[in-house]
C-alpha cells in the first residue's frame, strides 16, 4: 500500500467483468522529483552553445566531468542505497549483509545484460557492443542509444527511494528521494555534455546535437515514475525494498566501473578527473548526510 497516495475504483475495466482499483500519486512533490534529473540532462546538453574556442579546449574538462560524475554515483550508491538496505534488512530482522549483496549483483548483471544484448556505441569509440544487427544503426543512434541505457539505473535509484518513501511501513523519508534527486541532477549536466559536444565536434549543428543530448535524459523520469509505481503498488513491497535499493546500487556502479571512470582516465592523461571525482563524491555524501 502506498501512504501518499489516492485509490480510486473503476467498476469495470475495459475487457473485464472485474473492478479495478487505481493508484495515483497526490503529492505536489512528484513532479519537481520527477523532472530534477531531466533538467540536469537539459543543462549539460546545452553546454554545446558555449563559444567554439571553449568548446574546442574540452577533453580534460569533458574527463574532469566525467570523474565529477562518477564520485556523485558512487557516493549515492553507498550512503543513498545500500546503506539504507543494510539498515532495513536489520529493522526487519533479516541479515544485514544479503539482501545488499543479492540485490547489488542482481543489479551488475541486469546492466551486464543490457550492455551484451542491445547495440550501442560508447563516446570515442568506433566499435559497436551488443548483438550485431542486420542493418547497421547510424554512428549517432547508438550513441544516444548507450547514454540513454546508462540513464535507466539513475532513474530506477530515485524511483526506488521515491517509492519506499511513500510505502506503507517503510523507514525511508522523502528527504532521501530529494537528496538523490538533487544528486542526479548534478552529475546529469557532465553527462548531458557527454553527448551533445562529440556530436558537435562530429560536424552535427549545434541545436540538433543539443536536443539528441537533451532528449537523452527522458528515459530518467520515466524509469523512476514505473519504479515508484511497482513499488507503491505492490502489498509486499516493504519486504523487497532492501533488494531493490541494493539493485539500484548495482546498476548505477556497473555504469561508473564499465563506462565513466575507464574514460575519464584515458589519453591525455590528467589528474583532473580525480580531483572530479573527489569533488563529486563528496558533495554528494554532504547532501545525502545533511537533507
Amino acid at each position: 500500500m502506498c501512504k501518499n497516495c489516492i485509490t480510486f475504483v473503476v467498476p469495470f475495466a475495459p475487457g473485464s467483468q472485474q473492478p479495478v482499483a487505481i493508484t495515483l500519486f497526490k503529492q505536489n512533490y512528484m513532479l519537481p522529483i520527477l523532472l530534477l534529473p531531466l533538467l540536469g540532462t537539459v543543462l549539460g546538453a546545452a553546454m554545446v552553445f558555449l563559444p567554439h574556442r571553449l568548446i574546442a579546449s574540452s577533453p580534460i574538462a569533458h574527463k574532469t566531468l566525467l570523474g565529477f560524475a562518477s564520485g556523485v554515483m558512487v557516493a549515492a550508491s553507498i550512503w543513498s542505497l545500500i546503506l539504507p538496505a543494510m539498515e532495513m534488512s536489520v529493522e526487519a530482522g533479516g541479515s544485514e549483509w544479503i539482501p545488499a549483496a543479492v540485490g547489488f549483483v542482481a543489479g551488475i548483471l541486469f546492466l551486464l545484460l543490457l550492455d551484451t544484448l542491445i547495440p550501442h556505441l560508447h563516446i570515442g569509440s568506433d566499435t559497436p557492443e551488443g548483438l550485431p544487427q542486420r542493418k547497421q544503426w547510424q554512428r549517432t543512434t547508438m550513441l544516444s542509444v548507450a547514454v540513454t541505457l546508462h540513464n535507466i539505473p539513475e532513474g530506477m535509484a530515485v524511483g526506488v527511494l521515491l517509492g519506499s518513501a511513500m510505502a506503507e511501513g517503510s523507514a525511508i523519508s522523502m528527504s532521501a528521494a530529494w537528496a538523490l534527486a538533487i544528486g542526479i541532477a548534478l552529475q546529469n549536466i557532465p553527462e548531458g555534455a557527454i553527448l551533445s559536444l562529440p556530436l558537435y565536434a562530429d560536424g552535427m549543428k549545434r541545436m540538433k546535437a543539443y536536443a539528441i543530448g537533451a532528449l537523452s535524459g527522458i528515459v530518467e523520469p520515466i524509469a523512476t515514475l514505473l519504479t515508484a509505481w511497482l513499488i507503491t503498488s505492490s502489498p509486499n513491497s516493504v519486504v523487497a525494498l532492501p533488494y531493490l535499493l541494493a539493485f539500484a546500487a548495482g546498476a548505477m556502479m556497473y555504469v561508473v566501473v564499465e563506462e565513466l571512470i575507464p574514460e575519464s582516465q584515458a589519453e591525455p592523461h590528467s589528474n583532473l578527473p580525480t580531483l572530479g571525482f573527489t569533488v563529486g563524491f563528496v558533495l554528494m555524501m554532504i547532501l545525502d548526510c545533511a537533507v
